[in-house]
């Protein structure tokens, strides 16, 4: 018995500052699963663990002590963290009309609570929304088709533009929204395919898509893919980018093929597309959703690979364009191509000449979000990205927005780019197709 006692002593004092880290870190990605529930267990266990301490007489002695206040931490730092997290809450929903008439636009912002986006929405704090799986655990189809309908609704009443409304519908391992809705198979099935059979079974695939996200009000899937194939086996440390298994092909031209057709199947049924993940990581064996990832091929090379399906695909679509958190080290050796001026504006605006909407990946991801957040945030805006997607986590985009806000009062924001930006929004997101409901929206045609 002693022996277990001891044990259990030892226990103790390991667990106090691994809780206390959690505590104090309450609001991090990574701790998402601890939120609500689990933060009350802590601290509920915090409290019980320091009352049976003392109950044992274990605080007469330094080292009891020392004990007692390291479980007595859990509760404070936590309040602490909560108290953080409120304060940047409340800054950010009390932002003026005309900061959240120039910042709103260009945030997109996942969630769980209804009446929480709902509030965003009638104020102009986001100008998108994204659904995913725990949008439909356990829901049915009307269900979220319903709420979609009522924000759109909420943002009528406002005298706003509707929302865009994202969602990951890929096909294979990434269809976030199947079930309830169709599980198609990965485009990269279609590539051994013939030419012709590639188009019309893609063309399908994105029908299939694009009827029944329209029909929920989802207005712009996150998709295709159009990464090259990886010849060789990635990181075993890559978790969630698995791009082996979601890019079509390592042949430009058999990728361009078949995400054309695709494109066209989805713009079919009024859903835009969204391009990803340029400047492509295919390469890359770092998984961006942890770690900071460089892309070093030369810039001749990727314009000869890499890069051939987005321009051809940009070129006779409607696309939207989605630049991941790779460093492009040829071009800007500095800063993930996500918030690089030299890439979105130098490369894709300048050198492509492409006017459409750019939008980041999520910025909750480990290679943004582990890092300086705040100056990715305003270096974004600053160079011509258009929406700022907050996906995996929705409570960061008060953490978010609050650097964007920060930016705009101390004058770090391009005005000049912010206007372009704008500018770009509204042409790319026809409101009178909107209007019309669920299943009407599109995005519009880029010249």
């Amino acid at each position: 018995m002693q022996f277990l006692r001891r044990i259990g002593l030892i226990l103790l004092w390991l667990a106090a500052p691994v809780v206390a880290f959690a505590a104090a870190n309450k609001n991090d990605p990574y701790l998402v699963a601890l939120r609500g529930a689990g933060n009350i267990a802590l601290v509920v266990a915090s409290i019980m663990i320091v009352l049976l301490v003392l109950r044992r007489g274990r605080w007469r002695t330094i080292a009891g002590k020392l004990l007692v206040t390291l479980w007595c931490l859990t509760p404070v730092l936590m309040s602490a963290a909560h108290l953080t997290f409120e304060l940047r809450k409340h800054d950010v929903l009390g932002a003026s009309a005309a900061e959240a008439r120039q910042l709103g636009p260009h945030f997109m912002v996942g969630y769980s609570s209804f009446s929480e986006v709902a509030r965003l929405a009638e104020q102009g704090l986001i100008g998108g929304v994204y659904v995913t799986r725990h949008n439909v655990r356990g829901r049915s189809v009307e269900a979220l088709r319903t709420e979609i309908a009522a924000l759109q609704d909420k943002r009528r009443a406002a005298g706003l533009p509707p929302l865009v409304v994202a969602a990951d519908q890929e096909g294979g391992i990434v269809g976030h929204l199947a079930p309830p809705l169709t599980k198609v198979p990965a485009l990269a099935t279609l590539a051994g395919l013939a030419p012709d059979e590639q188009q019309a079974k893609a063309e399908e695939f994105g029908r299939i898509h694009g009827r029944e996200l329209a029909g929920l009000g989802v207005n712009l899937n996150l998709a295709p893919v159009l990464d090259l194939k990886p010849p060789a086996r990635r990181n075993r440390l890559d978790f969630h980018t698995l791009i082996g298994q979601r890019a079509i092909a390592t042949d430009p031209a058999v990728v361009g093929t078949i995400a054309s057709a695709y494109v066209r199947g989805l713009e079919e049924s009024g859903v835009g597309a969204t391009l990803k993940h340029f400047p492509g990581i295919g390469r890359v064996r770092t998984d961006t959703h942890h770690f900071s990832a460089n892309l070093d091929a030369p810039v001749a090379e990727l314009e000869a690979t890499d890069w051939l399906p987005f321009r051809e695909v940009l070129s006779h679509s409607r696309s939207a364009l989605m630049v991941g958190h790779v460093t492009l080290t040829a071009v800007d050796p500095d800063r993930a191509a996500s918030h690089s001026k030299r890439v979105v504006d130098g490369i894709i605006r300048d050198k492509w000449g492409y006017q459409g909407v750019v939008m980041t990946d999520d910025l909750v991801m480990g290679a943004i979000y582990q890092n300086d957040v705040c100056k990715a945030v305003v270096e974004a805006i600053n160079a011509g990205v258009d929406l700022l997607l907050v996906a995996y986590d929705g409570a960061q985009f008060y953490r978010v927005f609050v650097c964007a806000l920060d930016g705009l009062r101390q004058g770090r924001l391009d005005a000049a780019m912010l206007r372009a930006s704008a500018t770009r929004l509204e042409r790319g997101f026809p409101i009178e197709q909107a209007r019309a409901g669920p299943g009407a929206v599109s995005l519009a045609r880029q010249d």
